[in-house]
C-alpha cells in the first residue's frame, strides 16, 4: 500500500506528551547516556515514559541507570539485553516495549546526544499533521548537522544533494530514516513490524523509514531537537561531512545490501541493475572514508567479505521480511 492510495496519519487530537516514549540505545557508554537522562530531566514537558536498552555492557551502566530510578519514579523502564545485539537489536526491542507500553509515540535515539528542552512539545506539534517525524541534530560543536533524508530507491543509496534548506512549510518530504531521532507513531508501527534486528548495524533505519514513507507521509521539519555529545573525526566538505567509521561499519554497510535487496524485493521496488550499481557506489564511498578521513587503506578486507556475505543473504529464497505486528 502507498501514500497516493490510503495513508495512515495520527490521531487529529492535541498531542498529549503522556503518551509517547523516548527509547534509548546504549551500549558501554555510561558517561555519555548520563548527559541525556540528564537532558529528559530537563524537559518540559517529559514524555510518559523514558526506556533504555543496554546491549549487554560490561561498564557501569546498570548501575547508572539505577542511580536515576528516584528521580524518574516509574517513568524509567529499563531492558539489559543478554547479548549485544547491536542497534538494530537494540532499537527492536525498544520499539516492541514502547509498544507493549502503549505508547502512541515512539522518540528513538542512541546514548550520544542530548535533548533540547522543549524537544518533545516541537516534535509533538508535528505529530499532530504527521505519522513519521524527523526533526534536527545539532552536532559536537553546535553546528548545524546535515543528514541525508532522500533515497535513491533503485539505487538503494542516500541522495547526497538533496536540498539542505527548508521553504515555509517547515518541513521536508524524506523516504528514508534515522533512528537517531525518528518519531514515529504506532499505527504506522503496526503495520510495518518492528525494525529487523539481522541489520545488527547500518542501513536498518534507512530501510525501516522507506518503508514507513510507502505508508504515510513522513517529512523531516526545520525543528531543532537533538545535540550530538560525541566528537566523531569527519572530512567537512560544507555542509556535509563524512564520518570516520570501523572495521565492524564496513563489514555491516556491505552485508546488509544483501538484507536491503531482500526487502526491495519483496516490496517490488528491487531493480537488479541499478541496485548493483549503488552497491559499487557503496564500496567506493567507503574507500573515499578510508583514504580521506582515516588516512589509511587498511580494511579493505572487511569490505570485500561484506560484499561476498550480502551476496549469499541476497540469494536466500527463504528469507522473511519482519511481519506486521497487527
Amino acid at each position: 500500500m502507498t501514500p497516493t492510495t490510503a495513508p495512515l496519519l495520527p490521531p487529529q487530537k492535541p498531542f498529549d506528551p503522556r503518551t509517547a516514549t523516548i527509547a534509548i540505545v546504549t551500549f558501554n557508554r555510561s558517561g555519555l547516556l548520563s548527559k541525556l537522562l540528564d537532558s529528559v530531566l530537563e524537559m518540559e514537558p517529559r514524555p510518559g515514559h523514558v526506556l533504555v536498552v543496554d546491549n549487554a555492557s560490561t561498564d557501569d551502566t546498570t548501575e547508572v541507570v539505577e542511580g536515576y530510578r528516584e528521580r524518574f519514579g516509574d517513568e524509567l523502564v529499563y531492558r539489559r539485553m543478554e547479548t549485544n545485539t547491536g542497534g538494530a537489536g537494540g532499537f527492536s526491542e525498544g520499539m516492541r516495549l514502547a509498544y507493549e507500553l502503549g505508547s502512541e509515540w515512539i522518540w528513538l535515539m542512541d546514548d550520544d546526544v542530548e535533548v533540547i528542552p522543549d524537544g518533545l512539545a516541537r516534535m509533538g506539534r508535528w505529530g499532530e499533521r504527521f505519522a513519521s517525524v524527523q526533526g534536527r541534530r545539532y552536532d559536537f560543536d553546535g553546528s548545524e548537522f546535515y543528514w541525508q533524508y532522500r533515497l535513491s530507491i533503485p539505487l538503494g543509496i542516500p541522495i547526497p544533494f538533496a536540498p539542505a534548506g527548508f521553504d515555509d512549510s517547515g518541513y521536508r518530504e524524506m523516504n528514508s530514516g534515522c533512528f537517531e531521532g525518528m518519531f514515529i507513531h504506532r499505527s504506522v508501527v503496526e503495520r510495518i513490524g518492528l525494525p529487523d534486528p539481522r541489520f545488527f548495524i547500518y542501513w536498518d533505519d534507512s530501510v525501516y523509514g522507506w518503508l514507513a514513507s510507502r505508508l504515510t507521509r513522513s517529512v523531516i521539519v526545520n525543528e531543532f531537537v537533538l545535540k550530538r555529545t560525541r566528537e566523531i573525526k569527519q572530512w567537512d566538505m560544507g555542509t556535509r561531512h563524512l564520518n570516520a567509521s570501523s572495521d565492524r561499519y564496513r563489514y555491516y554497510i556491505m552485508r546488509n545490501r544483501g538484507i536491503m535487496q531482500q526487502y526491495f524485493r519483496a516490496h517490488g521496488a528491487y531493480r537488479p541493475a541499478l541496485f548493483a550499481v549503488g552497491t559499487a557506489a557503496t564500496f567506493a564511498k567507503e574507500i573515499i572514508r578510508l583514504t580521506a578521513v582515516e588516512r589509511t587503506v587498511r580494511g579493505t578486507s572487511h569490505l570485500f567479505r561484506g560484499w561476498r556475505d550480502g551476496l549469499k543473504i541476497a540469494r536466500d529464497r527463504s528469507f522473511q521480511t519482519m511481519p506486521p505486528l497487527v
